[in-house]
């Protein structure tokens, strides 16, 4: 008879906590003093969780709200909710009332664990929101159990109940960067197809030490991190939040073997000179970007100044989460390259003609942790899943060599008098100039062409100087003219999203606030 917690996601911890009771799991740096969790402890308090909501009524297949900050408390959360078969539905912290509500209504919440904390609206909304169990991490609100001292009520016994392979793991909801957020329906089974094969094909070790600091309800943290990290007995060292100094102190402090990061937190890491050169990265094995268009120069760079190597991965979470990386046969992916199609699973490339093509096109993948689907969104299910595929709406191109590269959002693209423009390419571009350390661009309005690009531009330590003119003719002499952007903003920080990827509609915004309303000319 197979052992319950084998097709359960929230075991996916269970055997490294066997093996290395007394290992250090989770070391949480957000309060005054840093507290560390053992794998015993972990493994304890997990079952306290999957007991605790049990008994408060939940089922296998309610749906269970959690806001919570980066601390010890969200990785037991959410996976002592999955042992018991609650599915719950992290998130993001960073969202309004009306989008929270949205998301728990949408969902079907019947419960909400938060942090108070974590966002302004969380404990209204969820007051509101009329559910059956609310717990709120101290100080708890009126009419809120007190998290710990509930869960430290409820012994540290659970006997997992049955779940069929394709039960609902939890429900994390899309970023939403167009139109409302949606539901992707994650399972046990697929989720864990995933976490076995990075141990199968690159195996992990338990003096592994990963740094997170990007938010765990994203997959970035969770996929490069939690995952991988704790089901092999290694360790994960968890920052509140990003400040490039901090990151840099605490990954030499503890000893991190391994951290990753969207693009914009490597380049505010590499504006810290200083500190780089200053601190320890002997115990540093290398250092992972991904979640957002990561250009070839930045990886360079990264690399020039750790002195190991940098990789890039590609991912979306209802996509498997992961489904390109580092080939397995010694190569390394040129800087650029996503790397090779991961194994057990399935890429090709589809063009506009809805035929696959050997070289560009639109990703499609195929693999056992691909969603079986949005939540109760059957026509976004029809447009996005053919036969088992999903269609990622990403561009790619792929080599003589088996090497994909990301070329852009297929609705990223727009045509200027009739040329097709790719915000990447300029972005690439620009990057290319030594003035600039970060840049989006997006498209403007124009009287006779429809659209042409502009750009925000972060400079470089080393660019104080550099013009908007000299910006302009730079892409005229390195890219086609039609390309070149007309407007460029010069800004201290590209505004970002929860997630901490670039925020296109708000670049968009706020071009529009600085540029006016009437079309460009000319």
């Amino acid at each position: 008879m197979t052992d319950r917690r084998f097709n359960n996601l929230g075991y996916w911890c269970h055997d490294a906590a066997r093996a290395h009771p007394d290992r250090a799991a989770l070391i949480d740096l957000s309060p005054a003093t840093p507290r560390e969790v053992r794998y015993r402890e972990l493994e304890e308090r997990l079952d306290r969780f999957a007991a605790m909501v049990t008994a408060a009524g939940l089922k296998p297949g309610d749906r269970m709200a959690m806001s919570v900050g980066n601390r010890f408390e969200f990785v037991e959360i959410m996976y002592g909710a999955m042992r018991a078969g609650v599915v719950p539905v992290p998130l993001n912290t960073k969202l309004g009332a009306d989008t929270l509500a949205y998301i728990l209504e949408n969902s079907e919440c019947v419960a909400a664990v938060v942090d108070p904390a974590s966002n302004p609206s969380i404990v209204q909304v969820c007051d509101q929101a009329k559910l059956r169990s609310k717990l709120a991490l101290a100080p708890a609100p009126a009419g809120w159990r007190d998290y710990e001292s509930a869960l430290m009520a409820t012994p540290p016994r659970f006997d997992p109940p049955e779940l069929p392979p394709n039960h609902m793991s939890f429900l994390p909801y899309t970023s939403g960067s167009t139109g409302r957020p949606k539901g992707v329906v994650l399972t046990h089974e697929g989720q864990l197809w995933w976490i076995r094969c990075i141990q199968k094909y690159w195996p992990g070790g338990v003096d592994d030490r990963a740094l997170a600091a990007v938010p765990l309800f994203h997959k970035n943290a969770m996929a490069g991190a939690i995952k991988p990290l704790l089901h092999c007995g290694g360790s994960v060292v968890l920052l509140p939040g990003f400040e490039a100094r901090r990151f840099l102190e605490v990954l030499s402090k503890y000893r991190c073997t391994v951290a990753g990061g969207v693009p914009a937190v490597f380049t505010l890491l590499l504006q810290q000179k200083d500190l780089i050169k200053s601190l320890d990265w002997s115990a540093l094995k290398t250092l992972k970007i991904g979640s957002a268009p990561t250009p070839k120069e930045l990886m360079d760079a990264v690399e020039a100044a750790f002195g190991v190597p940098v990789g890039e991965s590609y991912g979306l979470t209802e996509g498997g989460p992961v489904m390109l990386g580092p080939p397995r046969d010694g190569r390394r992916a040129p800087h650029g390259s996503c790397g090779v199609i991961w194994p057990e699973g399935e890429c090709k490339l589809v063009g506009a003609d809805g035929r696959e093509h050997p070289s560009y096109g639109e990703l499609w993948v195929r693999n056992p942790g691909v969603t079986p689907g949005y939540y109760k969104l059957p026509d976004v299910n029809r447009e996005r899943l053919v036969d088992g595929w999903l269609r990622t709406g990403d561009l790619f191109s792929l080599d003589d060599q088996g090497f994909y590269y990301f070329r852009g959002r297929v609705d990223d693209m727009f045509n200027s008098g009739g040329e097709n423009v790719y915000p990447l390419e300029v972005e690439n571009i620009l990057l290319k100039h030594p003035g600039v350390a970060e840049v989006s661009v997006v498209p403007f309005p124009h009287a006779i062409k429809g659209e042409v690009p502009v750009a925000m531009v972060v400079r470089s330590g080393s660019g104080a100087a550099t013009t908007e003119d000299e910006l302009r003719k730079f892409c005229l002499a390195n890219g086609p003219a039609y390309a070149h952007p007309r407007r460029i903003h010069f800004v201290d920080q590209l505004p970002l999203n929860g997630p901490g990827k670039i925020d296109r509609k708000l670049v968009a915004k706020r071009m529009r606030e600085i540029v006016g309303d009437q079309p460009l000319g000319g």
